[in-house]
């Protein structure tokens, strides 16, 4: 255990972490979207297509040697999407890891942008707010290619160290409950709404507390629900310790 807690966007892994006893207090604190991007001129010609229907478009255009895919390779959350939505199209990332279009960075995010610009017939999958980052700061000239939806939601939740967990040496729970408590705050849910609007005139992170609390019954909601929420709450209770006010 080299950190308190963790801010982490892979509701899969994340309740592996909760059953094997290492987290508590899982909350989801926001969402955005994954997108692809790739070059302006689209040399794969998919845009406006589903993610499912584009990254089918894009093997095919791919074996062909015309084009490119840029994986993340990183075992992140990011990865974990792409890999889910390669299997959604009905294919195993791992078989086409081998293929000579399909590369793999093994880097963060930058980086993997970065490469996939330098590429110039290249796509990558990435979230929105990275994306627009890089974007504004002139490291990369990727266009989003195809939009946001629900099969690319990217929801982020915060979860504490399980204090009772003896292998996690560092452990500063009271802290950490502090923390997730100011993120779900009135205060930060209104920061992360309009961070980056001034530079890139639409937030990086959308705030989750205000939209289940004010459209609970909402398309978007559902959809984060049916993503990240486990046997229909954000943490069961056998996950929770000493949560306070965290769960209402």
């Amino acid at each position: 255990g080299d950190a308190d807690m963790i801010l982490v966007n892979d509701a899969v892994r994340e309740l592996t972490f909760l059953e094997d006893g290492y987290g508590v207090n899982r909350k989801v604190i926001a969402y955005n979207f994954f997108v692809i991007v790739g070059p302006e001129d689209d040399p794969g010609i998919i845009s406006g297509m589903s993610p499912i229907e584009a990254l089918t478009q894009i093997k095919e255009v791919g074996e062909t040697g015309a084009i490119q895919w840029v994986s993340r390779g990183d075992d992140s959350g990011t990865h974990a999407k792409e890999k889910w939505l390669w299997t959604a199209a009905g294919f195993d990332a791992s078989e086409l890891s081998t293929e000579p279009w399909y590369i793999e960075a093994g880097s963060g995010m930058t980086a993997t942008l970065k490469l996939t610009d330098e590429k110039k017939n290249a796509y990558t999958l990435c979230d929105m707010g990275s994306y627009l980052n890089n974007y504004a700061n002139g490291n990369i000239a990727l266009e989003v290619v195809v939009e946001e939806g629900k099969d690319t939601l990217n929801v982020y939740s915060a979860i504490a160290n399980n204090p009772e967990k003896e292998e996690l040496v560092i452990n500063n729970f009271d802290a950490s409950m502090q923390f997730i408590k100011f993120l779900v705050s009135d205060n930060v849910q209104s920061i992360l709404a309009d961070f980056g609007t001034e530079d890139f005139t639409r937030s990086l992170f959308n705030p989750y507390i205000p939209l289940v609390e004010n459209d609970p019954d909402s398309d978007l909601v559902e959809w984060i629900q049916e993503l990240a929420y486990f046997e229909g709450t954000e943490c069961p209770e056998e996950y929770r310790y000493n949560a306070g006010n965290l769960y209402g």
